[in-house]
C-alpha cells in the first residue's frame, strides 16, 4: 500500500485530535490549530487527488485491516478526494473572512470552543466524504448536526437559540428517519458496509423480494437527509440559522454542512442502491417535484424579505431545490449538474454571506435594504464581492452559476415527461433570482452620501478584502474551468459504480 493511501484516515484522525487538543488551548492558539489542520487536511486531499487522477482507480482502506463484517472501511476516490480539497478551500476562506467579526460576535472565552466545532465540523464533513461504511456515516451525522448546532447558538442571543433549538429538532427528526432506513437496510441485507449492500440489494430486486421495504426504506433515507439539507418544504429551520448566526458561520452552514448531507445521499445512490435502482424508483419523482417547488418558493419568499442576510438564507433553498431537481432527472447528465451545482453554491454563498457583512458594517449594522444605499461605495471590496456574487447566481456568463443552469438544461433536454417542467421552472427561477438579486446590486450601488456611516478601505481590512478576491477567483474558475472539472465528476462518479 502507499503512504498516500492514508491520507483519508490522517484527514479524519487529525481533524478529530485537533479539536480535542483546542479545548485545553487559549483562544489564540486554537485559532493557529485551526487553521493548520484546515490547511494540512487540504495539502492532503491535493495530494491525494493527483495520485487517484493518475491511478484512475478508487481504493479502500480497513480501519485495523480487518475485514467486513468487524472491521470498518475508507473509500477514496477522484470525486471524493476533490470534494475534501474542495470543502477545505471554503472552510479555510470562510474562517478568514470572519475572522475580524468573530471578536464581536463571540464572547471571547468561548473562542477556543468555536475552533472546537470547526475541528469537528470538518472531521464529520471528511468523514461523510471518505466512509464506506453507512453505521460510520450516521455517527458522523450526529457529530455534523451536533458541531452545526453549536455554532448557531454559540452566538448567545435571543434569536440564535431559536435558530438552534429549531435546527435541532428538525435535525432530529431527519436522523431518526436515517436511522430507521439504515436499520431496515441492515434487517434485510445483514451488511452496513456499502459495497456489501449493494451486492444484497441487487440480489434481492433480482429476486423480487422486499419490494415494498425497499421502496419506504429509499424514501426514509432520501427524506431524512432532505430534511437535514432543507429541502423544501422541510426548510423552516434554515432561514433563522444562516441569517443570526456569526458571519462564518453562515458561511460554513450553507455551504458544506447541507452539502455534506447531499454528498452522502449521492454515495447512497451510487455505493448503496446502486443509480439504476434509485433511477426507476418512484422517489425519485417525488424529489423532482419538491426540488421545482423549492426553485420557485424559495426564490419568492427571498423577493419578500427586506432583510439581507434573510434574503440570500432563502436563496439557498431555492439553489437546494436546484440539486434536487438535477437528482429527480434520474440520469447521469442530471446527477452531473448536481454535483457541479454544489461546487457552485457553495462557492457563490459563501462569498455572498461574508460580501453582506461588510456592507452592513458600513450601513451602522442595519441589514435592512432601505439603509444600504450607497453601501457599495462605503465598502467598495464588499460591493465588488455581493456584485459577483449576484451575477454568479442569476447566471450570467463567465461565473459558475451560469454553467450550473446550462448543464441543468442539457441534463433535461430530452428528458420523456420531465424536460418542460424544468426548462420552465429554470427559466423562473433565474427571474426570479434576477428580481432579488439584482434589486440588491442596485440599492448598494445608489450614489448616498452620509457622513454618520464608516468607509471602510482595503488597506484597513487586508485579510477581508484577500477573501473576497480569492473567493471571486473561485468563482470565475469554476465558471472558466468547467469543462475539466465536468470530467472530473464524470470520472469520480464511474469510479463510485
Amino acid at each position: 500500500m502507499d503512504f498516500v493511501q492514508n491520507f483519508p484516515f490522517f484527514s479524519i484522525f487529525l481533524s478529530m485530535f485537533s479539536g480535542t487538543v483546542s479545548s485545553v488551548l487559549p483562544a489564540k492558539a486554537a485559532k493557529w490549530v485551526n487553521t493548520f489542520v484546515i490547511g494540512a487536511v487540504g495539502c492532503m486531499s491535493a495530494v491525494l487527488l493527483v495520485y487517484l487522477m493518475g491511478k484512475g482507480a478508487s481504493y479502500t482502506y480497513m480501519m485495523g485491516h480487518f475485514p467486513a463484517p468487524w472491521g470498518n472501511e475508507i473509500r477514496a476516490g477522484v470525486l471524493e478526494a476533490g470534494m475534501a480539497l474542495f470543502f477545505c478551500v471554503i472552510m479555510l476562506l470562510s474562517m478568514m473572512g470572519g475572522r475580524k467579526k468573530l471578536l464581536g460576535e463571540v464572547e471571547y472565552s468561548k473562542h477556543n470552543l468555536y475552533y472546537i466545532l470547526t475541528d469537528l465540523l470538518l472531521s464529520s464533513l471528511l468523514a461523510l466524504v471518505y466512509t464506506n461504511d453507512l453505521f460510520t456515516a450516521y455517527v458522523f451525522v450526529e457529530i455534523n448536526t451536533i458541531s452545526a448546532c453549536g455554532l448557531i447558538m454559540i452566538r448567545q442571543n435571543g434569536r440564535t437559540i431559536e435558530a438552534a433549538v429549531r435546527y435541532m429538532i428538525m435535525s432530529l427528526l431527519g436522523s431518526g428517519l436515517l436511522l430507521v432506513g439504515i436499520s431496515m437496510l441492515y434487517d434485510m441485507t445483514g451488511h452496513l458496509l456499502m459495497s456489501n449492500i449493494k451486492e444484497s440489494v441487487g440480489e434481492i430486486v433480482a429476486h423480487g423480494e422486499y419490494q415494498v421495504p425497499l421502496v419506504v426504506t429509499i424514501g426514509l433515507i432520501c427524506v431524512g437527509l432532505a430534511i437535514k439539507s432543507a429541502l423544501f418544504p422541510f426548510h423552516s429551520w434554515l432561514p433563522d440559522a444562516y441569517g443570526y448566526s456569526t458571519v462564518s458561520s453562515a458561511a460554513m452552514l450553507s455551504s458544506l454542512v447541507s452539502k455534506g448531507y447531499i454528498f452522502l445521499l449521492i454515495k447512497i445512490f451510487y455505493r448503496v442502491i446502486g443509480f439504476d435502482i434509485i433511477a426507476g424508483n418512484k422517489i425519485i419523482n417525488v424529489l423532482f417535484v419538491f426540488g421545482l417547488m423549492g426553485m420557485i418558493f424559495g426564490s419568492l419568499s427571498a423577493i419578500k424579505e427586506n432583510d439581507i442576510r434573510r434574503m440570500i438564507s432563502f436563496s439557498s433553498v431555492a439553489q437546494i431545490g436546484y440539486i434536487y431537481m438535477g437528482f429527480g432527472l434520474g440520469t447521469e447528465l442530471g446527477m452531473v449538474a448536481s454535483i457541479f451545482h454544489i461546487l457552485s453554491h457553495a462557492a457563490t454563498k459563501s462569498l455572498l454571506f461574508i460580501s453582506a457583512i461588510g456592507l452592513t458594517d458600513v450601513s451602522k449594522g442595519s441589514r435592512k435594504f432601505q439603509d444600504l444605499t450607497g453601501a457599495a461605495y462605503r465598502h467598495k471590496i464588499a460591493g465588488i464581492g455581493f456584485t459577483v456574487g449576484s451575477l454568479s447566481m442569476v447566471g450570467m456568463p463567465l461565473f459558475s452559476g451560469f454553467v450550473s443552469k446550462l448543464l441543468f438544461a442539457q441534463a433535461s433536454i430530452g428528458h420523456a415527461y420531465k424536460m418542460l417542467p424544468a426548462l420552465i421552472v429554470l427559466g423562473i427561477s433565474t427571474i426570479l433570482n434576477a428580481i432579488y438579486f439584482m434589486k440588491t446590486v442596485i440599492r448598494i450601488f445608489v450614489p448616498e452620501r452620509r457622513s454618520d456611516c464608516e468607509v471602510i478601505t482595503i488597506k484597513s481590512e487586508k485579510t477581508y478584502a484577500l477573501t473576497i478576491v480569492l473567493f471571486i477567483a473561485l468563482n470565475i474558475a469554476l465558471g472558466m474551468l468547467s469543462q475539466p472539472i465536468v470530467e472530473w465528476i464524470k470520472m469520480g462518479l464511474d469510479m463510485f459504480a
